[in-house]
């Protein structure tokens, strides 16, 4: 195995330890940094070159170099270069490697015809300035993924409309090989954000350690320099995959220039080139775009023409990506509501009842594709099968307070049967509140009123309450509420029908004479 190789100042130190303080190799080694074999190899060469310590007065450090490692022919040194192009994928590919380790390991392979540490350092960075950026970004392979939507969108056609809609395109590019997704969707709204981030693990076929958005409402609701909050919806999908997500700082546009670029080249490459075609399904257009970013990833980089995206994928990214995981992320969109007095909360145009004692109480909700979730200080409380039936009404027995669970196996038939046993002109003006609604259990309030009203009124005042109600065209439950109150169902129905819309005669009614 070949010898660390030291500075001839590191040498002298090891002499000196050697020779003034008598230590061993293991001790020489801790104290200077070199390993035990490199601190013997050089003591030998000492011994063998036939030196005495303390070195002669004026040998300065060539010399004594010359003299350890004499070389054929007397010539000037030939040193093995590093391959640079190795140095860079080393660094990336693994968290812990570094120039330090990569110089030993470099030294140990060549010996004595290896650069010094200083001499190594300053040939790589020299020859990483001179590269592309895709090699200057010092992204670890599998690190992080940097995530935006492109300035410029697809238009879609309506076929049978002839409408246009503009679709968005989302970028998703890898830190390390550049390795570059893109998709349209309708909107940047939450469920379409998401989604479109589970369908680029799925094309890189694994999750990187951080995904780096941008400050996009969808997926940080609270954008600041240090501590950005994240949409909980957003929140749980990266938990799901196991990513962390760190959102770009605000005004910091290098924290999203590996996006930006990428965003460039899907701009160039892929919608240019789509420019002149016409798409009438998103589909239709994700098919295309899907055809050009193989040919995207698949291209050679100018100044590393031995080098694509997929080639760096390959060797990179894709070995240290963490796996999927075995279950496809299911979208829950989260939200807060409050309980209406009905016991009920509006959620997407729908209401779902929940327990009556949660009345006025503001409760998170959990919306997923197919149920829809109530909790209360993390609680579960309520659960329903999503419905998608806007203005509809979902409704638990067990959530309703016992005064109305009495009142919740009524039908039309049982109303009816109930108002025909008042009276003729009851039965009347129940069929009238049933069959006046788009649905019979619209009806179902008035019918419930008029049941109370019989608790508290005889069946003949209800009965003669309804027939003058029908009488007035005012078969409402308030109208008959209210012929009760005033005793009006006492007072005699007048024969013709426009004495029942006739003014009274009352001194304080002005005729029209006063007004000549």
């Amino acid at each position: 195995m070949a010898t660390q190789r030291v500075s001839m100042p590191d040498f002298r130190q090891i002499l000196r330890l050697r020779f003034e303080s008598n230590l061993s190799h293991r001790k020489i080694a801790l104290s200077t940094g070199v390993s035990k074999g490199a601190v013997q190899k050089y003591l030998n060469a000492f011994e063998s070159a036939g030196l005495a310590w303390p070195l002669p007065e004026g040998m300065d450090d060539a010399t004594l170099e010359a003299k350890l490692f004499p070389r054929a022919g007397g010539g000037p040194v030939k040193y093995t270069l590093p391959d640079y192009p190795d140095i860079h994928h080393a660094l990336k590919q693994q968290k812990g490697v570094t120039l330090a380790l990569l110089w030993e390991e470099y030294v140990e392979a060549h010996g004595l015809l290896a650069l010094r540490y200083s001499a190594y350092c300053d040939r790589y960075r020299q020859w990483s300035k001179k590269q592309a950026l895709v090699m200057r970004q010092s992204h670890k392979a599998g690190e992080k993924a940097f995530v935006d939507y492109s300035g410029l969108r697809i238009p879609i056609h309506t076929a049978a409309t002839g409408e246009v809609r503009d679709a968005e395109i989302f970028v998703m590019v890898l830190g390390a090989s550049n390795y570059t997704y893109a998709e349209a969707t309708w909107t940047q709204r939450l469920p379409d954000w998401i989604a479109s981030h589970i369908r680029a693990y799925e094309f890189f076929g694994g999750v990187p350690e951080l995904t780096i958005p941008d400050n996009l409402r969808s997926g940080v609701k609270g954008a600041d320099r240090y501590e950005p909050l994240l949409n909980d919806t957003y929140a749980e999908m990266a938990a799901h995959y196991g990513t962390a997500v760190l959102p770009a700082r605000p005004y910091k546009p290098r924290d999203k220039a590996k996006v930006e670029a990428g965003v460039q080249l899907v701009q160039r490459w892929i919608l240019a080139r789509l420019r002149r075609r016409t798409f009438f399904s998103l589909a239709e257009a994700n098919e295309a775009i899907r055809g050009l970013l193989v040919d995207l990833n698949s291209r050679r980089f100018k100044k590393m023409k031995e080098h694509s995206r997929q080639s760096l994928f390959e060797s990179l990214d894709k070995p240290a990506l963490r796996p999927l995981p075995g279950t496809r992320y299911a979208l829950v969109e989260t939200l807060k509501a409050r309980v209406h007095v009905d016991y009920h909360l509006e959620v997407d145009h729908h209401l779902y009842s929940v327990p009556y004692t949660l009345v006025g109480q503001q409760l998170d909700v959990r919306l997923g594709a197919r149920v829809v979730d109530f909790l209360l200080h993390g609680k579960k409380v309520a659960s329903h099968p999503r419905s998608f039936v806007k203005h509809g009404r979902s409704t638990v027995t067990g959530h309703m307070p016992l005064s109305h669970q009495k009142h919740r196996d009524w039908s039309p038939g049982r109303f009816l049967n109930w108002a025909n046993q008042k009276g003729p002109r009851t039965r009347d003006l129940v069929r009238h509140l049933l069959e006046d609604k788009p649905h019979p259990e619209h009806g179902y309030r008035a019918c419930l009123g008029l049941l109370g009203l019989s608790r508290k009124y005889t069946p003949q005042r209800l009965e003669a309450a309804c027939e003058r109600a029908l009488a007035l065209r005012a078969p409402n439950y308030r109208s008959v509420k209210s012929i009760l109150a005033t005793g009006l169902d006492r007072q005699k129905l007048p024969q013709r029908e426009e004495d029942l819309f006739t003014t009274p005669s009352h001194g304080n009614v002005r005729g029209p004479d006063y007004y000549q």
